[in-house]
């Protein structure tokens, strides 16, 4: 094959291997934005439609007076410049302009004021809510708690599942790259919904634009904010506050299913809490602890820390840290209570969980200390009975 040839089939494989990229990273995402996507998300629920309607009645009422003050101006230069002879008025004041540039400013404002203040009104109406769910955000994960209504007593955290491989281009990434979680908030279709936010660290903003929901959650307030979606299926937003090195990892999904599947949801949910119930008394074997500890590591503490131990900016590696091969209480009170970038796990995480991901971090990669952290040794270093 001549030269020509060659570089004539490198050139068409380029363009494959370009068009295949493109096709994957045009696709839309289930629940998020689509490709070309120029208008707000499809509306959920009814104060988003009303938001839509407000935005484009607010555009089509800028472009009228864009296009008339514009026009005015324009067609005063081109027909009354200098070069055709006309001459600049001389009068110095005019009652009737001032009235005209008054009112008409004055009538836009309240037609535009009237209608999105009685959208803005009912985005602040939580009362007679069918179900309530305290929304809390963490570096970097949200945490929901259904406190009231059906389902109540339901508590979880919801954290990205996109793997690390994929976020370092290492592995395939799916359409709903960075937009996926472990646990999705369920709630039934028709229902109204209050939200009740705040953050265990920084201000985080849960945000979901189909359902037209955007609530920052700050540190030592309680805020809330309701929707009702009107449609089955899944919705998808971010946190949309800067809150931290890895702000662009904590995804919200929100799951809308019919009433009689959301009632199997929170009979399975409550199920699974029950079985997954500690008992402080058990003593658990070091492979049992490890194993558990590595699904926790993996769920809360990997994004941080890496999956290998090896730290990563602010966050110390663990893999032969002096932390973690020292003294466990130094290590219990990090967990418990927090340190610098670390938050705290305790009342985030179960004893249980915190117990098992010592044991795991204390012997796994280079570190073989041999200990078996249990429930009830946690239990006593953060106070309790």
């Amino acid at each position: 094959m001549n030269l020509f040839g060659k570089v004539t089939r490198a050139s068409l494989y380029l363009v494959a291997a370009f068009g295949t990229a493109f096709a994957c990273a045009t696709e839309n995402m289930p629940g998020g934005p689509a490709v070309n996507q120029l208008n707000f998300a499809a509306p959920a629920t009814k104060i988003m439609q009303e938001i839509h309607w407000l935005h484009w009645m607010m555009l089509a009422i800028c472009a009228l007076i864009f296009v008339g003050v514009f026009g005015v101006m324009f067609y005063s230069i081109l027909k009354h410049r200098k070069s055709l002879g006309h001459k600049s008025a001389s009068f110095h004041e005019s009652t009737l302009v001032e009235i005209v540039w008054t009112v008409i400013p004055l009538l836009i404002v309240i037609g535009m004021a009237l209608p999105a203040t009685k959208t803005v009104v009912a985005m602040k109406d939580t009362t007679n809510s069918d179900i309530t769910i305290k929304t809390t955000g963490y570096q970097w994960k949200w945490g929901y708690d259904y406190i009231k209504g059906e389902g109540e007593g339901i508590s979880f955290l919801s954290t990205l599942t996109t793997s690390r491989e994929a976020i370092n281009n290492l592995a395939p990434k799916s359409n709903t790259y960075l937009m996926e979680v472990d646990n999705e908030m369920v709630v039934p279709v028709g229902k109204k919904i209050r939200l009740i936010t705040t953050a265990n660290d920084v201000i985080h903003a849960w945000t979901i634009p189909a359902f037209g929901v955007k609530q920052d959650a700050i540190p030592g307030f309680v805020r809330d904010t309701w929707f009702k979606a009107e449609t089955i299926g899944t919705f998808r937003g971010q946190c949309s506050e800067l809150c931290g090195a890895e702000h662009a990892f904590m995804p919200i999904v929100v799951k809308v299913v019919s009433q009689d599947d959301y009632t199997a949801w929170v009979a399975q949910k409550k199920k699974e809490m029950g079985a997954a119930g500690d008992d402080p008394s058990k003593v658990y074997t070091l492979e049992e602890q490890k194993e558990r500890g590595a699904k926790v590591y993996a769920a809360n503490c990997a994004a941080c820390h890496q999956p290998n131990g090896k730290g990563a900016g602010a966050f110390p590696a663990l893999d032969g840290s002096k932390v973690v091969n020292g003294p466990k209480a130094g290590q219990f009170n990090i967990l418990l209570n927090g340190k610098g970038a670390m938050p705290k796990w305790a009342g985030v995480i179960s004893d249980g969980d915190i117990a098992a991901v010592i044991t795991y971090t204390r012997n796994s990669w280079g570190n073989k200390t041999g200990e078996v952290i249990q429930t009830q040794e946690i239990i006593t270093a953060r106070g309790g009975n």
